[in-house]
């Protein structure tokens, strides 16, 4: 017996044929960066606290466990956000709305000021358990104790235990897809 894909898949575009590829030739940080360019993601800035206090957009962010709750971002041994998470124990995720690109530019631009002085341009609030800078306007934030480091090529992988994490009201969420932003609405109510 052979099943159908469901109506709303029936209408998707056939995939081109698979290039040929040479088996010798190994992938480049260009072709993943281009390929994972397709993979659509939420944004958000991690940040740490203290002395060495630094802000990063990030998209590679995401959940490990929900028992006990961790999460995990990668970060470039070579940023100032490494040593920053290393100093400062752990780190605050603040997942950024679809009205906060600014602040996803803001902290990806490599001219801001240095340390905690590149706070004093936006809105925020220290986090309850870590003291991390949690973003104003945020649809969500999460404050972690860094639980591991594990080396993953030229990033360090940070796991962090879940300490605190709360909603904000937006519905909102912006997204990073294909080399730019956009915005992503939740999807609509189902009717009964």
């Amino acid at each position: 017996m052979t099943s159908r894909p469901p109506a709303h898949l029936t209408s998707a575009p056939v995939p081109a044929a698979r290039p040929e590829s040479d088996s010798t030739t190994p992938t480049t940080g260009t072709t993943l960066r281009q390929v994972m360019g397709q993979f659509a993601t939420g944004i958000t800035v991690i940040t740490a606290g203290g002395e060495l206090g630094h802000g990063m957009t990030a998209n590679s962010f995401t959940s490990v466990s929900l028992e006990p709750p961790m999460v995990l971002c990668c970060v470039a041994r070579t940023a100032r956000m490494h040593q920053a998470i290393l100093a400062a124990g752990g780190y605050g995720v603040s997942i950024l709305g679809a009205n906060q690109t600014g602040l996803a530019h803001y902290f990806s631009d490599k001219t801001r000021p240095a340390g905690p002085t590149q706070f004093d341009a936006v809105d925020w609030i220290p986090g309850r358990r870590t003291g991390a800078p949690l973003l104003m306007g945020a649809l969500a934030w999460i404050e972690c104790e860094l639980e591991a480091d594990y080396e993953g090529g030229d990033h360090s992988i940070f796991v962090g235990r879940v300490l605190d994490a709360h909603r904000g009201g937006g519905r909102d969420a912006l997204m990073f897809f294909s080399g730019g932003f956009l915005q992503a609405g939740p999807p609509p109510a189902k009717s009964a």
